[in-house]
């Protein structure tokens, strides 16, 4: 089952870790990306930032569907965590199981707005998130979960 996909630049770090897998109840961790798989250093500052007695799982997004799709992540309480919009809108469109989407830190680059004090996307970046809002997936916007839920259909 999954318990939330969150879309955090900096994948897993501390505040992930801890304060959101605690909160959700999280017992896997699947980081969907398709260049932390192959890039030893990202994946070791990965594990570093493992909680303990948390499964982490890393996989490109192609394998990260597939697994969904089999069903073999149905045993855990499944936290995904990916880096960008356009990663989770691939997600959710490929596999119709997201229900819901935190944005938590979307880096400033060329071309985007910010649309909350860690998010900023560009136009393309917004139509994809209408258009899963639109699609009846909850997409919020906390950096911790003792934040404020902002919803982002408020924002964009």
């Amino acid at each position: 089952m999954i318990v939330n996909v969150r879309v955090d630049h900096r994948l897993l770090h501390g505040q992930v870790a801890m304060a959101w897998n605690q909160v959700l109840g999280s017992d896997c961790i699947l980081i969907a990306n398709d260049s932390v798989p192959g890039d030893e250093v990202r994946k070791a500052g990965i594990k570093l930032a493992k909680p303990q007695n948390t499964k982490l799982v890393i996989k490109n997004l192609e394998d990260s569907v597939k697994a969904l799709k089999l069903g073999v992540t149905d045993k855990y309480h499944l936290f995904i965590v990916v880096e960008s919009v356009s990663d989770v809108y691939l997600l959710a469109k490929e596999t119709g199981m997201i229900k819901k989407i935190t944005l938590g830190g979307v880096k400033s680059r060329e071309n985007t707005v910010q649309v909350s004090k860690a998010v900023f996307v560009t136009e393309e970046e917004k139509a994809m998130l209408k258009e899963l809002i639109a699609s009846g997936i909850e997409v919020e916007i906390r950096q911790v979960p003792s934040d404020t839920k902002i919803m982002a259909k408020d924002l964009i």
